[in-house]
């Protein structure tokens, strides 16, 4: 029988098969909550020199929207990111007018109905090609009450010289839509108290005191919920804004959208900053009776801060890695290490040799994962500690990864069956490389926990130089392998287990069921992810790698039976992988903040209920984080901790990290942390920084912590 180890050095092979692999591309997706389509429009036909159009084309179902490059108090913006022949060239967005959106209390700026998103290309003078390829790949996020962020993969090939105007009602009227800056009319901004004062002269005779909507394109920068105080003097245009607490530094212009006449005017302005905040700090706000700014007379909250040293820090990553290896997603892992043990136990050499290669697997994993953190980070990416089990394709990876282990741990193929004489022995030649490869695996299913005393050491990791932030996801890896490195070494442990024999055989195919049961697992967190079509693909396609592993790597299947069913199950596999692809694509929102007594979370529903003077526990989770389901199950629904809860009118608030989410990443890094669980208690007072529990809170540690609020 193969070892199983031996399995992960096709794991690349099949993350690549999973994640890498684009998906099919076309026209138009369809979500249930909108319809998506890539149009173009070229009047006059694509030829060099001229320019064209394409557009983002969105059908919103009933009560949805998504949001304008501004998206006000919550939402996120599309996002295009075209793929173009050489010397084509597209811009920006084109953005229309958007709509107001209030959702409560909260203002957002967007769109509904249908709506269509145009940007202008340009075809170079030199461009000789018959048609214009062009592929987009599209991000946006869709809110009704929930909000789901949605993607799509757009292709469409443009003939050169043929007139495009299938969609040109669309067209025309998101050009309608879309402001205008008119050459005679100048505008002003300065700040004044703790208002913004925009001033605009020129404007047309039949906006005449009118009143406008106003929308101002740089984010975060006004209260969009308050009113805009305006007024007409001489034909000058004044509007009063309540600044926004959290604002960034001044931006130099501010640009505003001006709409009129039941937006038949829309008017854009660029007005240059003449005073920036820092002039106005100690300027008493000007009485604007429509403004309440009494809640500005305090700082802004701060943050918790992390007063970790270097050495510390290095300290808690050591003894957090330590205690990895009690966290039960490492548990299959470890089934690997003692089978590892028992072959090699009373060959000195080889133990010795092996425990320092699993060592250095580990600690050179958990470095190229953290320096791939940091690097994405860098960019501009809000990502933290695991991740890469947010992707769906890399999720079922690891399914595929462990059934296949399982398989050949349970004695279904061997693996020497399947591969050529040369590389059928590879593991036995070079047990050192096997052995190498299982603490690289050991890292990659152990990114999901998060032990005691990690949180903080890497929190404060990703705020420390490069070098020095590698040294202390290194000092983590160090601490994961030092036990299997230190029995590795020590004469003792090898002396205190029995020689191989039959029962090496039985305890083989037992530690088949912890790789099942971790593939149990990672289908509950895809389905998670994608959704019960998703889970049921998945189950699928590893009922499909089950046949092909056993109709080429059985030794029950040889000569020709092997040949006989090893191709038409590999053309099932195929016709399964194709079929399930698609269902991995499209991320649906987790449930796990839907449960009585606990919120979904959001920044503005946690200031909204200390507004209230409620506080407010938040329990930041993901479905593939082991620990995070732990506590829920345990301490998190103990009847004592929920009556402490009850007692100070807590409110339960649930931040699910199970797919990307960028607003819980920064809200993590906020909190100095990098990964889930992260458990915070927010006073009452919003001017209070909130409370950080253990990874493994107590049912004493949370009724402590409520007990001082």
């Amino acid at each position: 029988m193969r070892p199983a180890a031996a399995l992960l050095r096709l794991f690349w092979l099949i993350v690549l098969c999973l994640c890498a692999l684009p998906a099919q591309a076309s026209s138009v997706v369809t979500t249930p909550q909108v319809r998506a389509e890539l149009v173009a429009h070229a009047p006059e036909g694509i030829a060099p020199g001229k320019p064209f159009w394409l557009g983002l084309l969105i059908r919103h179902q009933d009560g949805w929207h998504t949001y304008w490059r501004n998206p006000g108090d919550s939402g996120l913006p599309t996002m295009l990111t075209w793929a173009l022949p050489a010397g084509v060239k597209a811009g920006e967005i084109d953005w229309p007018a958007p709509l107001r959106l209030p959702v409560g209390s909260l203002l957002n700026y967007g769109y509904e109905g249908t709506v269509l998103l145009p940007v202008p290309v340009q075809v170079a003078p030199d461009f000789a090609g018959d048609k214009v390829d062009v592929q987009l790949r599209a991000d946006w996020l869709v809110c009704k009450v929930e909000c789901i962020p949605e993607s799509g993969n757009f292709s469409l090939s443009l003939p050169t010289g043929t007139p495009l105007t299938a969609h040109a009602a669309q067209f025309e009227a998101a050009f309608a839509a879309r402001p205008v800056e008119l050459q005679d009319v100048k505008a002003t901004a300065f700040a004044e108290g703790y208002a913004l004062v925009l001033r605009v002269e020129g404007l047309p005779e039949r906006v005449r005191d009118r009143q406008a909507e106003v929308y101002y394109e740089t984010a975060g920068l006004i209260e969009h919920a308050e009113p805009v105080l305006q007024s007409w003097e001489a034909g000058v245009w004044e509007g009063r804004v309540l600044l926004s607490p959290q604002r960034s530094a001044s931006p130099e212009t501010i640009p505003a959208v001006l709409v009129f006449n039941d937006r038949q005017d829309i008017i854009r302005v660029a007005a240059p900053m003449s005073t920036p905040w820092s002039q106005v700090a100690d300027v008493p706000p000007k009485p604007m009776p429509t403004f309440d700014l009494g809640r500005f007379d305090r700082p802004a909250p701060v943050a918790p801060e992390n007063d970790l040293s270097l050495a510390v820090a290095l300290g808690f990553a050591f003894v957090g890695g330590l205690l990895l290896n009690l966290m039960p997603c490492v548990f299959p892992v470890l089934s690997l290490k003692l089978l590892g043990f028992a072959d090699h136990a009373h060959k000195r050499a080889r133990l010795v040799a092996g425990g320092f290669a699993y060592t250095a697997g580990v600690l050179l994993s958990f470095v190229a994962l953290a320096g791939l953190l940091l690097a994405l980070r860098a960019a501009g990416e809000q990502l933290g500690w695991g991740f890469q089990l947010q992707e769906p394709g890399f999720v079922a990876s690891l399914a595929v990864l462990f059934t296949l282990i399982g398989l050949n741990l349970a004695g279904v193929f061997e693996l020497r069956a399947v591969l050529p004489a040369s590389l059928g022995g590879w593991q036995l030649r070079h047990p050192i490389a096997d052995a190498f490869f299982t603490g690289v695996i050991a890292v990659a299913i152990a990114s999901p926990c998060t032990a005691p005393f990690m949180g903080a050491a890497l929190g404060f990791a990703v705020t420390l130089p490069a070098a020095q932030a590698l040294a202390v996801f290194a000092s983590l890896g160090l601490g994961m392998a030092a036990p299997y490195l230190v029995a590795s070494v020590v004469p003792a442990v090898a002396r205190a287990l029995p020689r191989p024999g039959p029962w090496l055989l039985r305890f083989k195919i037992l530690m088949a069921f912890p790789m099942f049961a971790t593939v149990v697992w990672l289908i509950w967190v895809l389905g998670m992810q994608t959704g019960i079509d998703g889970a049921v693909a998945m189950l699928a396609l590893l009922v499909a790698v089950a046949l092909v592993a056993w109709a080429w790597g059985s030794p029950a299947v040889a000569g020709r039976a092997r040949w006989a069913l090893g191709l038409p199950a590999l053309l099932i596999l195929a016709g399964v992988f194709a079929w399930a692809l698609p269902a991995w694509k499209t991320a649906v929102p987790a449930a796990a903040a839907v449960e009585a007594g606990w919120e979904a979370w959001s920044p503005k529903r946690v200031a909204e209920l200390r507004a209230q003077g409620r506080p407010v526990f938040v329990d930041f989770t993901a479905a593939w984080c082991v620990t995070c389901q732990y506590n829920k199950r345990t301490t998190l629904a103990d009847d004592r901790v929920l009556q402490a809860f009850a007692s100070k009118n807590v409110a339960l608030l649930r931040a699910d990290w199970t797919t990307r989410d960028d607003a819980i990443s920064a809200e993590l890094a906020a909190l100095g942390r990098t990964g889930v669980p992260v458990y915070a208690l927010y006073p009452a007072d919003e001017f209070q920084p909130p409370r950080l529990l253990s990874e493994l809170p107590s049912v004493k540690e949370v009724q402590e912590a409520v007990a001082e609020l």
